[in-house]
């Protein structure tokens, strides 16, 4: 397979900027992480798999939610767009996901992780002895639509969204349980690393990103 620069992957999949920006921001936090971590993580899988955890995401996107994320092109096309990659994909965004990262040279090593990643995966995850798909799926749940937000604030927004779709609507109680999991994958992460979670910020994470851009895949 030949490599490619992540950014050209992101072209050639037309991902909507917003998407390619969280994908940055959740491999950049995941990779701050990693290199302040005091046990064995293999850094090069989480930032692969990271990359890629949401190439799929444009599925289960409401367009309409938020409409700069339209912009420039407008709301038209990323309908069609939309509309043909689920024509390409099918209808679910984790088969989607899984099939693009297939497609893009994922091994069963870096597929164990990619199913670590996910707001209701969170109690597999806590429950598994995996660094590298604590660590993706921690990342991914420090980062809003707009940026780095702290553990709380993200799941707040989360839950909301949840709640007014609902099509979306957890069991009852299955959010809590599923938040108190997020919180104790935050407590054993940083139990083990030598900063503190109020040290990831857009701020912090800015210098990764650039690097980021140029990795081949």
């Amino acid at each position: 397979l030949k490599m490619k620069k992540i950014t050209d992957i992101y072209k050639k999949y037309n991902l909507m900027q917003n998407l390619v920006e969280h994908q940055l921001r959740v491999t950049a936090v995941a990779e701050m992480i990693c290199e302040t971590l005091d046990v064995p993580v293999d850094k090069d899988l989480v930032v692969r798999v990271c990359l890629l955890h949401d190439m799929g995401n444009i599925i289960k996107s409401d367009l309409n939610y938020f409409p700069e994320f339209v912009k420039p092109e407008g709301l038209e096309y990323w309908q069609k767009v939309k509309d043909e990659f689920i024509e390409k994909h099918g209808n679910e965004e984790h088969f989607a996901t899984e099939k693009i990262c297939k497609e893009l040279g994922f091994g069963e090593k870096e597929m164990r992780v990619l199913n670590a990643v996910g707001f209701t995966r969170a109690e597999n995850t806590l429950n598994s002895d995996s660094t590298e798909g604590k660590v993706c799926c921690y990342a991914d749940q420090r980062v809003g639509p707009f940026g780095v937000l702290p553990l709380k604030d993200r799941l707040d927004d989360l839950n909301k969204r949840y709640q007014n779709r609902a099509n979306k609507k957890l069991p009852i109680g299955r959010g809590e349980e599923l938040v108190k999991c997020l919180e104790d994958i935050e407590k054993e992460i940083f139990s083990k690393s030598s900063i503190a979670p109020e040290s990831i910020t857009d701020e912090s994470i800015k210098k990764y990103i650039v690097d980021l851009k140029e990795i081949e895949m």
